[in-house]
Parts: structure tokens; sequence; C-alpha cells
């Protein structure tokens, strides 16, 4: 390596297992990098806590990216025969163009052109790859924090689910969900916009005409932002639309009133999910709230990817925007086959609303909750949401009296088997829906004699309140962020009624929460005139563990394999569900 470069912190990239070279890398292909520069002075975590909000030109005169720094970069990776094609100061990006064969040599790695396994499951990709760190000019140690774009692995995948064919349940409108979770009345999201994330897939106008028409709504204002080159794309064969059209049809339903703007980027690695939210949050005008329905395992990332998504979000705090994620939808290893517990990032960002599923039976038109237990649907292979105890980020100042007790030391050998509640195999044609909670009951809790139980926590730690380990022994390490917030249906066989691809579907996972909880927020913001931004500190205000949250419906019975629901916070499905009439109450009172 040339002396003139030095490793750059949090860069390494691990090998992927199965990758096969397809090509020679064509040194000649131009491409956009993004490259992220320190802070000018740190960001104080009583503004990312609020009640103080910042401008977008606030938080860059202040916290964003130093001028004399990015003058320093341009000067510095142009004289390496680089070209500096765009500069975002407020969240201190710099974009930088060049041949391959020249960024190569720039930050000291070998790019390979290869195929791997899809993280989503569907079949292999195509992309560059790189192993081991990157390296940065000396003169620009410490003052570059990462180097995204080199390596376009894809990273994240979608958390939503398809209701299988066979599965017996039920199914509501994104508007019903919203009056049964008593959404305030006379509100719409009016004045309020919600930015999307989306990491693939594409809307198509006529499916939006068709389904807000079926239900009596007006088209919402939806519109499509290029990010790093991606863009809305309906006929996109990944699958992604799904998540695409679920999540604005989630928004446009539940808040109608709300404009919608869509950050199309690539899955490519860290950059184009970074791009996306820095894009979305440096809005103007800001959003009210950012929903996020990608995520992948936290150790599946980078320590530079971490930081810099996770800086992006605490940017989003500062501005009032409240980041909403969605927490996986794969129980607690998060789809991961090492036996370990694993929670799913972003969602596990201090700086992420992290939102978890349940299992929702109720009267649609009364509103009436009838059962509302974890989501977990292992048993027939459809899902379970995530949640956990995060290994990367320490617990929340926040978080700490909520009962966060230490993370399980394995992922139990049943969570994959009978710990997973099948509401699908509910009797045959049209289950009521009495029939759906009895069958869930009778899978989850076997010793229960249909009832509404499970507040212990299945382990050593405590009450019902803490992160049961749901029977595996728990490790001994606490302190750590627990992983969701907030829940809300999540279940596919209690979905969501959504229009896709020219038919109607039904579709549940996280994915759905997010969303649904971001136009929650436009709501609450319409009626209070408040941007909540880090909503979390208001949420967990004066909580205790093993009581009810004012503003929830707290969830206490189900798991989601290594932890178990009770009173109070739990690790699947957080304070609860929303209320939300009373939280805006309770929001008016604080």
């Amino acid at each position: 390596m040339p002396e003139s470069l030095v490793p750059l912190a949090g860069s390494e990239r691990a090998s992927l297992p199965d990758v096969t070279d397809t090509a020679p890398l064509n040194i000649a292909e131009r491409a956009e990098i993004t490259v992220v520069l320190r802070r000018r002075a740190e960001l104080p975590a009583e503004i990312i806590e609020g009640p103080t909000v910042l401008s977008s030109a606030q938080l860059a005169a202040g916290y964003g990216a130093d001028p004399a720094d990015v003058d320093l970069v341009s000067r510095e990776l142009t004289s390496r025969g680089l070209a500096v094609t765009a500069v975002y100061a407020t969240t201190r990006r710099v974009m930088v163009a060049g041949s391959l064969g020249d960024l190569s040599t720039a930050f000291g790695t070998t790019l390979r052109q290869v195929s791997s396994p899809d993280p989503g499951g569907r079949g292999r990709v195509n992309h560059r790859y790189r192993e081991g760190p990157l390296y940065v000019p000396a003169t620009l140690d410490g003052v570059v924090t990462a180097v995204l774009g080199l390596d376009t692995r894809p990273q994240a995948r979608p958390h939503f689910r398809s209701r299988a064919a066979t599965a017996q349940g039920t199914s509501y409108t994104p508007a019903q969900v919203a009056q049964i979770y008593g959404f305030p009345a006379g509100t719409t999201g009016a004045g309020q916009t919600v930015a999307i994330i989306e990491l693939g897939g594409g809307f198509a106008t006529s499916d939006l005409d068709a389904y807000f028409g079926g239900l009596g709504i007006a088209v919402p204002s939806v519109t499509a932002v290029s990010v790093d080159g991606a863009a809305n794309n309906p006929a996109d064969t990944s699958g992604a639309d799904l998540e695409v059209s679920l999540d604005i049809d989630v928004i446009g339903a539940a808040a109608p009133g709300a404009a919608q703007v869509v950050y199309f980027a690539p899955n490519n690695g860290d950059q184009g999910f970074v791009d996306a939210i820095s894009a979305a949050a440096e809005a103007s005008p800001a959003p009210i709230a950012i929903s996020i329905s990608w995520g992948q395992s936290e150790d599946s990332w980078t320590a530079q990817g971490l930081s810099t998504m996770n800086a992006a979000m605490s940017d989003a705090a500062a501005l009032g925007i409240t980041v909403c994620v969605a927490a996986g939808d794969n129980g607690s290893d998060d789809d991961v086959t090492d036996g370990q517990v694993h929670v799913d990032f972003p969602a596990s960002s201090p700086y992420a609303l992290a939102c978890g599923g349940t299992t929702l039976v109720a009267n649609p038109t009364t509103g009436t909750i009838s059962s509302e237990v974890v989501w977990n649907e292992l048993a027939s292979n459809e899902g379970a949401t995530g949640g956990g105890v995060s290994d990367q980020f320490a617990l929340p100042t926040w978080q700490a009296d909520a009962g966060v007790g230490p993370r399980a030391a394995a992922q139990p050998a049943a969570a994959s088997g009978a710990a997973g509640a099948a509401a699908s195999d509910a009797a045959a044609g049209d289950a009521a829906a009495g029939d759906v909670v009895a069958e869930h009951r009778r899978r989850h809790h076997p010793d229960s004699g249909g009832g509404s139980g499970g507040s212990g926590s299945g382990g050593s730690g405590g009450s019902g309140g803490s992160s049961g380990s749901g029977g595996s022994e728990e490790s001994s390490g606490a302190d750590w962020r627990g992983v969701p917030d907030v829940a809300g249906n999540g279940d596919p066989v209690t979905g969501y009624q959504i229009y896709s691809g020219g038919q109607a579907q039904v579709v549940g996972g996280t994915s759905a929460v997010a969303p649904l909880w971001s136009a929650l927020i436009a709501r609450l913001a319409q009626a209070t005139g408040t941007r909540f931004g880090l909503i979390q500190t208001l949420l967990y205000a004066g909580v205790s563990p093993g009581k009810d949250v004012p503003g929830f419906h707290d969830i206490t019975s189900g798991n989601n394999g290594a932890y178990e629901a009770g009173p109070g916070w739990d690790s699947c499905s957080g304070l609860g569900s929303p209320d939300g009439t009373a939280l805006l109450s309770r929001l008016q009172d604080s």
C-alpha cells in the first residue's frame, strides 16, 4: 500500500460465501461514490432529543461539513484523477466520480465483478465486490469518515409478507386499521409530508387510481425522487413493487391528507440507503416522518455503514423528523442461521422508531379489538415480528426505565417449529374472527386453556416487562438498545388490503407497521402543530417495567422465538400498539 494512504476505520468488508467471479472488471467503467465527511462540531444530544428543531440551514452551519474540509477533500481527490460531482454540506456528503481503476487506486482496494446469493432469497445477483479495509490519503485521515459505493452487494431486503393463498384469516383496509387504533378524529395528515425510502420497485398511477378510487378516497399526492440513478420502476422483477405499493397504500389510506415523496435508491450496499435517508432529511419542506421498510441483521453491515446511517437518522431527528423503521419479519434470529439472536438494522438505531408486528383481530365497523398478540407464524412459514436486544447500540437514556433486559443467549431450537403460531391453519372456509383467535392461542399457548396469559419472561430476567428469553438462558450483558419501540398489525393472516400489479392483494409484515406509524405521526402533527422528531423521548417518559403505558394497547401474549411478551415494554411488541386518541391527549399534556 502506498505510504500516502492510511486505513479508513470501520471500512472493513467481510467476505461473502459462495461468491463467483462473473467477468473481469472493466476498470475504464465510470462510477459515482459517496464520500462522507466529519461534522464541524458534534451534534448535541439535547438537540437530537428535542424539543429544539433545527432548520436545514442551521444544521449545515452548526453541524454539517466544514467548507475547509470540503475544499481539502476536493483538492486531494481531484489530484488523483477523480471528479467532485456534488456537495451536500448539510449531510456532509461529497459525490465523487471516476473510472473504477482510478477509484480503486485512490482508496487502496481491489474490486471484482461477481455474483452472490441475493439477501432476499431471490436467486443470485451481480455486483462489484471488495474485501478488507479501504484506505484514504493521509491528508484526509480523520476528515473522511466513510467511503460508500465501491462494493455494490445488495445490503437490505424489504420486510413485507404476502398472505399465503391457503391461509385463512381476516384482512383490513389501512383506513380500518387506523380506525381500530383510534387515530385522532378530525385529522387526515393535511399539511404534512411523509417520505418513503425504497431500494427497488416502483408504482403505477393506474394502481393508485384503482385502489384509492375503490376506497372512495382521493388519490394522494405521490412524488417520485431519483437517488443515485435509481428511479420509479414498476417493471422491477425483484418483487419490490409490492413493498412500494404497501407503503403508499397504507400511508395514503391511513393519512389521506398527507403528501408522499418516495425516494428510489439502488440497493447497492450502504450508499443508496444512506443517500436516500439524507436526501429525504434535507428536503424542503422537511417531511414530518420518514418511513423505512427495508433492513438487514446488524451483523451484516460494515461499521462505517452503521455509523453513517445512524448519523443520517440523527440529522433527521434534529430536523424534527420521526424515522419509522420496520423491525423485521423473521423473529428473534432475523433469519441468520448461526443459532444466535439478532435484531434488524436500521430499526435498532437509537434514532429510529422501531416498529414491530402483531396479529390483530378486531371488528372494523365498531373498532373493537377482540384479540391482539405478538405476530408469530413461523410454523406456517409466514414470518414473525423482529425484536430483541442490540449488540451494536447502547441503551438510550430515554429507554433506561423501560425494563430492557439481557440479550437471549441463543435462539431456541423450537423457534422455527412449534413455537410459530399458525393462525393461517384455522378452520377451512371463511374463518370467523373467533376461530382465528382460538387457533392462534391453541398453537401459541397449549397449556393456557385459550386464555391470554404469557406475562412471564420465560427466562431469568425478571418480569414480563423485561426482555425475556422464551426459555433459553440469557446472556450476561445488559444495557443495550431494546427493539422494537412500538407495534401494530403486521401478520399477513390479519393483513392489509392493498393493490399492486393490477390486482388486489393482502399483505402484512412490519413493512406495513412503519408506514402505519408514519401516518399516525402525520395526523398527530396536524392535531398539535408539533414536529416530534425523536418522539421516543415522549413515548417512554414515565414508563416503568411491567406497567401499561398510556396511549398504547399493551400486548401481553405471544413470542417471537427467543423473547416473550409481557406487561409493559417487551422485546416483541415494544410499548404496544397505538391508541391514537389517547396518545394525542398524552402528547398534548406533555
